[in-house]
């Protein structure tokens, strides 16, 4: 127990334009925190918030020695807020999750405790959450079984980003310099003993969710073309299904020539367009893959930051 107790804790939160919710998600939080024995840091990334939120955030880190505030140049995005976080944050337990109440902090003992047991890494994992539109219960599904599937990642259905980290499973992470980013496949990828933990979302605590249907589909494809090949390798494959169409056709040509039936062979005009342009979509489909695969190729050669920091809190410097 003395052991647990000298483990310092460090929880991140990435917030953009929630000045709705976030006094009360922090009342919730310090309920949980106060009766920690560890010594506890709460770093708040302000991702570009245009509304009151830098204002409530300075006004809890002059009422909370604990709270650090991370405020970055413009909006980069939720992956890339956690990343920040990740790199400013001190202690031996790192612990992410979201500002909107979601995220219930009452877990954050029970992920200590299965810290103790052994494990590097605790998975918060959403239960079926009624409140989600259908349309987003079904993609979410759609995507974990596709992006394990073809990434060769195990990453458990509904696991956002509500997780413990040790401070070596954080060092992992901060070694991978990848611009584009999706910290559940890069968790997965590097191996370290996890576990998972189930709970019942809550609502919002007010608001409404940024992760737009644009935010999600880019999320989903960073994911996909950061942890496969199998999208270029479905152009070999249809590549091949081509030739084998061509070969049919081809023995059916020869076979009216070879039972002297030539004769019978008309103009083939629009089956010749239609494979044409089946043809032609196939190979702007591959080109088009290619050039995806080039484009995060050339943004991660260009070496720019994930994230500009415009301020940070004076502790910890």
């Amino acid at each position: 127990m003395s052991e647990i107790r000298s483990k310092e804790i460090a929880i991140i939160i990435p917030v953009f334009n929630e000045e709705s919710v976030l006094l009360t998600f922090h009342e919730q939080l310090i309920q949980v925190v106060d009766p920690l024995p560890n010594k506890t840091r709460i770093y708040y990334v302000d991702d570009g918030s245009v509304d009151q939120t830098p204002n409530l955030l300075a006004d809890l880190q002059m009422q909370d020695e604990r709270v650090r505030v991370l405020t970055l140049s413009r909006n980069f995005g939720h992956q890339a807020a956690l990343t920040c976080g990740l790199d400013h944050a001190l202690g031996d337990l790192i612990i992410t999750m979201d500002g909107d109440g979601q995220n219930p902090p009452e877990l954050i003992p029970e992920m200590i405790n299965l810290y103790t047991a052994g494990y590097d890494i605790v998975i918060a994992q959403r239960l079926e959450d009624d409140f989600l539109p259908w349309f987003k219960r079904f993609t979410s599904n759609l995507f974990y079984k596709v992006i394990n599937a073809i990434g060769n990642l195990d990453i458990p259905p509904h696991a956002a980003d509500f997780r413990l980290l040790t401070r070596p499973v954080v060092e992992a992470l901060k070694s991978m310099p990848e611009f584009h980013r999706f910290l559940r496949g890069m968790i997965s990828w590097a191996g370290f003993n996890s576990v998972v933990l189930p709970y019942q979302p809550r609502k919002r605590l007010g608001g409404k969710s940024k992760y737009t249907l644009k935010k999600m589909t880019k999320l989903a494809e960073d994911a996909i073309f950061s942890f496969s090949l199998v999208p270029l390798k479905i152009g070999l494959v249809i590549g091949g299904l081509f030739y084998l169409l061509a070969l049919l056709e081809a023995i059916y040509v020869l076979s009216f020539w070879i039972t002297g039936n030539q004769i019978k062979l008309e103009p083939g005009w629009s089956s010749l367009m239609f494979m044409l342009l089946i043809v032609g979509g196939t190979l702007t489909t591959v080109v088009s893959l290619i050039g995806i695969y080039i484009g995060h190729i050339f943004q991660d050669v260009k070496r720019r930051p994930i994230y500009l920091l415009k301020q940070k809190s004076d502790q910890d410097q």
